[in-house]
Formats: C-alpha cells, structure tokens, sequence
C-alpha cells in the first residue's frame, strides 16, 4: 500500500491551537474556515486531503461526494456520529476520532450529574437565587449503598465506576464486548440488561449512539426499573427515548433525569428541560480546556503518524490498515497487490470476476490474513472499478461488484511457507497464482497450474503468455518482440513442458498491441508493476 500523503488539511470547527501548530510542524498545509454552512463546505472541501471536525460539522454524503482529494476525515472527540461513515468507506476514505481525548471530561460530568440529581443541587441554587430559604422542598438522599447501572463499559464507563465507587456505591454493568472478568476486575458485576434494571437505583449510559442502541431506555425498559430509578444521559442523544423519559418523569417511575445531550440540539421541544426533575447542560461532555487541547493535540499526532507511517490509532472504518505499519507487511502488502494484478491482467477477457478465494500459508502469514485480502483486491479490481479501491473502500467494492470473497489460513505444508494462494473464477473459468517474499521481493511461483522453474520478481514491465511448449516459441516471440521495438530482459518457463502453460517475459516495454503475439500464443497478458 502507497504512503497516506496529506498535503492540505481544512479545520472547520474551532480546536485547541496545538491542532495546526502540530500539523503545520509536520509539513501539512493547514486552512481554519469555521462556521461554515453546507453548502460553503461544499465548495470549500475539494481543495484538501484531509478534514478535522468537532461535532458541529455535519460531513454528509454530499460533502464527501464533493470531496474529490479527501482522504482523512478526522473527529475531535469520542464518536463520528455527525460523519456519514458508510459514504466515507465507499469513498476509500479513513475516518478517525480520538477515543480517548475526552474520557476523563465526561466522566467527570456524569459524576458530577448524578450528584446534583441525589442533592437537587442545581435546583436549590436557583430557589437560592430568587430569594428563597426552602430546605424541606430540597430534600435529597445519598449515594451511599446506592446500586448504579452502567451501561456501556468503555473507557468513560470505567472511570465514572471508580469514581462513584469512592462514594460507596455498588457498581454493576453490561457491555456485549468487555469480558466479564476485566469489568470485574475494576469493581462493575457485569449481568443481562433485562437482569440489571431492576436493581438500579441509578442509571447512566456510555454507548455509541447505533441502531441497536438507539431507544435503549423506552417505556417497557422503565417499566422493569425500580420506581424513582434516576437516568443520566452524557453519551449521545436518542439512546435514552425522550418522549419515554418524559412519560415516566410524569408518572414518577423515573424520579430524575441529568441529560448533556438531545435527539436535536439545541431542542426546540423544551418539555424536558423545562421538567422540575430535570438538570440539563448544552452538551459539555468534552468543554474542558483539557479534553479541548487533549483532542486537537491527539488528532493532529494521530494524522501525523499516519502520514509517516509510524502507525494508525483511533481509525473507526479501517482497522485491516493498523497491522501495516512494519516493513514486513509493506512487502506482503506489494506481493498480495502483484499476484492480484497478474490475475486482473491474465483474465481480462473473462470478466466479470464472480468469487475470490485467498489462502495464506505458514506461521510467518497467520497474522497478516486480513490485509492480504484487501492487497490482492487492491490489485485484482484497480482497473475495473470507476472508484480508485484501496484498503478502506476494497471489499465494499467487491461486494458491490458481486464478488463472492473467501480467506483462510494453512500451516506450511512443507514445501512452501509464507505463500499467498489465489484463486478467482471469471466467467466459469478458473485462474489460479501463487507467490511469496524472496530476499525483499515478491515472486510469483505459480499461474494457473504452470511452476516456474525460478520464482518471477514481480517488477517492472512483464509480459504472460500461454502456449505449448516448443524448440521455437522462445525465438519465435523474440523475434516478433524485436520487430515492436522491444527487448528481453528475462524470461521464466515452467518446470513441466507439457501442455498449454504459461511463460514470463521480463521486457523493456510494454506493447502497444498484444494482438500482434495471436499468431504464436494462445492467451496472453501484459503490465507494469
């Protein structure tokens, strides 16, 4: 896979100054237009290779449609939620955020809302400041022995555990992802949901906001809890069922609400935030000095290292790239992409592909399945398809095409270890190849059935064809290659010479007509690696 190169970077929000002076520091043009409507981005985004945003910024798919150089889009935050994730991968753009920049901030607001709900202390400030002294109307009840529900176990979860543990609270908690035994570890009982709203006296969410979670809290769900159960809400938006919310805020199921964060903001619907039991914040989860500075700072190192290919942190629609950082995988990474070349180029004519079968081989291979499927897709489908594929946007491509994708993995059969197999069906016809690292170089070992006496280093200008073995074909294809102008740097036969096989020539230049080679082969290709 080439080097990420990002030349020019838009920052459309307002970030910490640590953001451009890092980016500007590493050789990246940077541009801070904020406040800028749709439209205005629209025209602006096509300029720049990278894009940095806060949660205002909502990359559309229009945006993105736009954004013909784009290949970064990075979030100043926890979450992609204003990004449209899915046109981004079709579009073989990284989107990246910054999972840990503001973990602590928002803990810490959680803490603090889950003590003013148990202390009214917002509402008893405001009664203060209109001239009143109502300590019986403010009656509130301590944490202490208090059963607080937590779900969603990530980084933001854990810490609000440990600090509301401090206060003597018994911590329980699911997560589909977090293995029981770590969460037990820092003090949360991980158990069903259907097990833990019961138990609750309070409850805060620390989940994406996704399909499955959207609604999370509704009214069956508040049913289950206990009555007067307190809701906390510093997550996103729509995770808690606002209309529910209210519904059970009125009919004192639930006994109060702490909510940074809407289904619209601001909320034009103010039944909520005008509620009594109610405390609301314009969503200031992440507006620290702190978590401001922590995720410019983070976001501009992480776009930086990518950049130098040192590694690849916080990318949400690209994990296949994290393992391609070391210089064994950038040469695994050309050999899958060759081998998916060769096949591109020896089956043109039998398009279109309808299933791909890679299979790596031997301990040296087991780690690096993922991205050799991507690399020989990379190779297989680069002339083919109207969107440039890379690593992000290759096996959507694939599934947009119809292509049928399979990997695995085989232990070293001991004749070979560290080889790359594939196999692709093209029109009912099969093509298969087969390669490996030699010395720093991918080769070519195998096409179609044909092993090639000497492993083929799959560089420069290589000319396939396939024919029956004869005393003649050799100087009968030299001699037409002369005729064309161009000359033999190598040639590469099978170890059989039995049948129709296939044969490699190194060659100065490619022909401007393969067709001229029909009187003498029976198939051929050609291309430049």
């Amino acid at each position: 896979m080439a080097p990420i190169s990002i030349r020019a970077v838009l920052i459309s929000e307002s970030v910490d100054p640590r953001c451009r002076a890092i980016l500007e520091e590493n050789g990246i043009r940077v541009t801070e237009k904020t406040s800028m409507k749709k439209d205005e981005l629209i025209a602006e985004i096509k300029d720049y290779d990278g894009l940095v945003v806060r949660s205002a910024t909502k990359v559309t798919a229009d945006v993105i449609s736009a954004a013909n150089n784009l290949k970064i889009i990075g979030r100043a935050g926890t979450g992609v939620d204003n990004v449209d994730v899915d046109a981004a991968t079709k579009k073989g753009i990284i989107v990246m955020n910054t999972p840990s920049g503001n973990t602590i901030s928002a803990a810490e607001l959680t803490c603090a809302l889950l003590m003013s709900l148990s202390r009214n202390v917002p509402q008893a400030t405001m009664s203060m400041k209109q001239g009143n002294w109502d300590r019986k109307k403010f009656m509130g009840a301590e944490l202490f022995g208090k059963v607080l529900g937590i779900v969603g176990l990530g980084r933001i979860g854990k810490e609000v555990a440990s600090r509301m543990q401090s206060f003597g609270m018994k911590t329980i908690g699911y997560d589909p992802i977090t293995p029981p035994e770590v969460s037990a570890s820092w003090g949360v009982e991980q158990m069903s949901l259907e097990q833990l709203w019961p138990q609750c006296d309070y409850i805060t969410v620390h989940t994406p906001l996704m399909p499955s979670t959207v609604g999370l809290l509704n009214d069956e769900t508040f049913a289950k809890c206990k009555k007067g159960v307190k809701v906390v809400n510093c997550a996103r938006g729509g995770i808690i069922d606002e209309a529910a919310l209210l519904r059970a805020l009125e009919s004192g199921q639930c006994g109060g609400a702490g909510l940074d964060v809407f289904v619209e903001e601001p909320p034009k619907d103010r039944s909520l935030v005008d509620h009594p039991n109610v405390i609301s914040c314009p969503h200031l989860g992440a507006s620290t000095k702190e978590a401001q500075a922590r995720c410019g700072e983070d976001i501009a190192l992480q776009i930086v290292d990518m950049v130098k290919g040192k590694k690849l942190v916080g990318a949400v629609n690209a994990q296949v790239l994290a393992s391609t950082f070391s210089q064994e995988s950038h040469q695994l990474i050309k050999l899958g992409e060759a081998v998916g070349a060769v096949l591109q180029s020896c089956s043109a004519s039998k398009k279109p592909f309808s299933r791909v079968q890679i299979t790596t081989q031997g301990d040296c291979m087991k780690a690096c399945t993922g991205y050799m499927t991507s690399a020989v897709l990379v190779g297989l489908l680069d002339q083919d398809s109207g969107c440039c594929p890379n690593f992000i946007n290759v096996l959507n491509l694939a599934k947009d095409t119809g292509i049928t994708v399979n990997q695995t993995h085989c232990v070293s059969d001991g004749a070979a270890d560290g080889v790359c197999k594939v196999e692709i069906v093209a029109n009912g016809c099969s093509f298969k190849a087969s390669g490996s690292v030699q010395g720093g170089v991918p080769v070519l070992l195998e096409l179609s059935d044909s092993v090639f006496r000497q492993p083929i280093a799959l560089t420069g200008n290589l000319l396939f064809f396939k024919a029956s073995a004869s005393p003649q074909l050799l100087s009968s294809v030299a001699g037409l290659l002369a005729a064309e102008g161009v000359q033999i740097q190598s040639f590469s036969a099978p170890a059989d010479g039995t049948g129709d096989l296939w044969f490699c020539v190194g060659v100065s230049s490619l022909l401007r007509d393969l067709s001229a080679l029909k009187p003498l082969v029976k198939d051929a290709a050609q291309l430049s690696i």
